[in-house]
């Protein structure tokens, strides 16, 4: 089914519209090329990367580069860059499954090949002149040169636009002088083009350079030894130092002063990305523990017939499969927009892609902040599952938990992004792109209205859980409607109500793509050939109304007295009313069983 401009939801528009099951995209969709593409990819993982994860944690750079050069032959380099630059030309949907399944043996290589695809070649791709992509990206496609990306310095890290580094013109006019320092460069140790941030003269915002780098004839750069880094020990990871590094005037990238632009948008496609690449590491996780928990015998019986044991798989699980819901739901809206825009003929391939993911720059910070905090959980739990020998370098876990803690710093750290998600949301809603403002004044409408005291007929599957997430929408509105009346342009001052209404808001997206995803898999195959799905979306929603009661009580009792806290109170009370409780005891024996049966994660 092609998409119209009209059915297809606009980012953020999730909060106020309802989405049908069969207008998502799930992993289950995926065409015949995507599950042979899928197959090569964990077949280079499995053969390149995962045995020889003992080399990666032995901070072997080497080998990072020469895995590197082996997936470039493969093409995995390639993905997403337009077949006139030497590339596959693939859609964001291959991108992100490609990313997702490359990134789960080992931290040290998936953020090679993230920094490398990503903010090493979409700067390019998405602002550089023609002659800029013809001469860089083929030679970074093809994996001749490595890319990366110079923005991070000791004073400028989430405040990304406040950088030291100069950039000043010469007397002759053709050129630029780079001076300043950069700190945690990813690929620095083996790249030959650098993506560098800089300020010129007094500017307010900084300006992007495209950089050659050679070691022979180094041209003022320098580099710091590499990081002792606690994670991804075999991701080259230095400073680097510019003085009077010269960089011809037609290197500059898009406009002076652009460069915070590029940036922030070239953060907003890495943070999906990031989501992806935490994906296949989780099923790793779990399918390794799981194996260790069917192996390992105690008081005669495999520890994973026991249930506090079969609690933590069955979470695990559940945590991966919703994830994997949300990020490809994304990924395809994503997809999406960029067909539409290039159908319209308004925009270049570049401008598609850009605006495409711009427009859904909210879910990618959901996803970002979501799946990250998921694979630290899995890790920690798969700890956990091997007890003492899961504090031993002998097993795979230990690196796992250490590569996975980085996920939640880079990309912007998962505060940054949980204030993003809402901030933006509400300059969406400014602009009437979102209409939030209409269905908030609603809902104060509703709770001051008696409520309705009849039973509804919940017998269709998830008829239920469907009305709890729409309940769950009102809920957010009327919690981020009363901050923003009370506190109007001042709400970024308040950041601790931010984060509340941002956890209610990735609670509501990651929910209703695991109940999107279930109830599609239901019609499609048979309730019964869906149990275990339909068991994690229920029993994820059950966690999310924890995690959203907690944030809403504690958003009102800051924001309000009285009788409008009163009100709000029993508003929150009646947004996250059961009918008819679910069995979680039961839910998650439902998970627990096929995994352990399976002896794998493998949904």
């Amino acid at each position: 089914m092609e998409s119209t401009k009209q059915d297809i939801i606009r980012g953020g528009q999730f909060l106020v519209k309802e989405t049908n099951c069969e207008d998502v995209f799930t992993p289950e969709d995926f065409s015949e090329e995507q599950r042979m593409m899928k197959d090569a990819v964990t077949e280079f993982v499995d053969r390149e990367l995962w045995p020889n994860k003992p080399r990666f944690e032995a901070k072997d750079y080497a080998l990072t580069e020469s895995c590197m050069q082996k997936a470039a032959e493969m093409g995995f380099l390639s993905i997403s860059v337009p077949e006139e630059y030497g590339g596959m030309g693939m859609g964001f949907v291959d991108t992100m499954l490609v990313c997702d399944y490359i990134s789960g043996a080992t931290g040290s290589f998936s953020t090679a090949y993230g920094a490398h695809t990503g903010i090493g070649t979409m700067p390019i791709l998405l602002y550089g002149t023609e002659e800029q992509k013809q001469k860089y990206v083929p030679k970074l496609a093809s994996g001749e040169w490595f890319g990366s990306y110079c923005l991070t310095e000791p004073g400028a890290g989430s405040d990304a636009n406040s950088g030291k580094t100069t950039a000043t013109l010469t007397e002759d006019g053709k050129s630029y002088k780079i001076n300043g320092q950069k700190m945690w460069i990813s690929n620095a140790g083996f790249c030959s083009l650098m993506i560098v941030f800089a300020r010129i003269e007094d500017d307010k915002y900084i300006t992007g350079f495209i950089i050659e780098y050679d070691p022979e004839n180094p041209n003022g750069i320098t580099m710091g030894e590499e990081e002792h880094k606690l994670g991804i020990r075999a991701s080259s990871t230095r400073q680097v130092f510019f003085n009077d590094t010269v960089v011809p005037i037609e290197n500059m990238l898009s406009e002076r002063g652009n460069g915070f632009k590029i940036a922030m948008n070239a953060l907003n496609v890495g943070r999906i990305k990031l989501a992806a690449a935490c994906l296949d590491a989780q099923r790793r996780t779990i399918t390794e523990s799981v194996k260790y928990a069917n192996e390992r015998i105690q008081f005669k019986t495999p520890i994973s017939s026991f249930g506090a044991m079969r609690q933590k798989i069955a979470e695990m699980a559940t945590n991966c499969w919703v994830g994997e819901a949300a990020s490809y739901r994304a990924a395809k809206n994503i997809e999406d927009r960029i067909e539409i825009r290039k159908a319209e003929g308004k925009d270049t391939h570049q401008e598609a892609e850009l605006k495409g993911v711009e427009e859904y720059a909210i879910e990618c910070s959901i996803l970002k902040v979501a799946v990250s905090e998921f694979i630290q959980h899995c890790t920690d739990e798969g700890i956990q599952i091997f007890g003492g020998m899961g504090f031993s370098e002998d097993t795979p876990i230990e690196s796992a938990w250490r590569d996975a803690r980085i996920s939640r710093i880079y990309e912007g750290t998962n505060e940054i992004n949980r204030m993003l998600c809402v901030g933006m949301l509400i300059k969406k809603a400014m602009k009437g792109h979102v209409d939030v403002l209409g269905p908030a004044m609603a809902v104060k409408d509703e709770l001051m209205s008696i409520p309705s005291f009849e039973s509804p007929d919940y017998s269709a599957l998830f008829s239920e859980e469907k009305n709890i997430i729409k309940n769950l929408k009102k809920l957010f509105l009327m919690v981020a409607g009363a901050t923003l009346q009370k506190y109007g342009e001042d709400i970024d001052k308040h950041q601790q109500l931010m984060l509340a209404a941002s956890d209610i808001l990735i609670q509501i997206y990651l929910a209703e793509s695991a109940i999107l995803r279930a109830e599609k898999m239901a019609k499609n195959d048979g309730e019964d050939k869906a149990k275990e799905q339909i068991a994690m979306a229920k029993l994820n929603l059950f966690h999310a109304i924890d995690v959203i009661e907690t944030a809403g009580k504690h958003s009102i009792i800051s924001i309000s007295t009285g009788d409008e806290q009163r009100m709000m109170l029993m508003g929150l009370k009646r947004y996250i009313k059961y009918v008819n409780m679910p069995n979680i005891i039961e839910l998650r024996n439902v998970i627990a069983d096929k995994v352990i049966t399976e002896n794998k994660y493998c949904f």
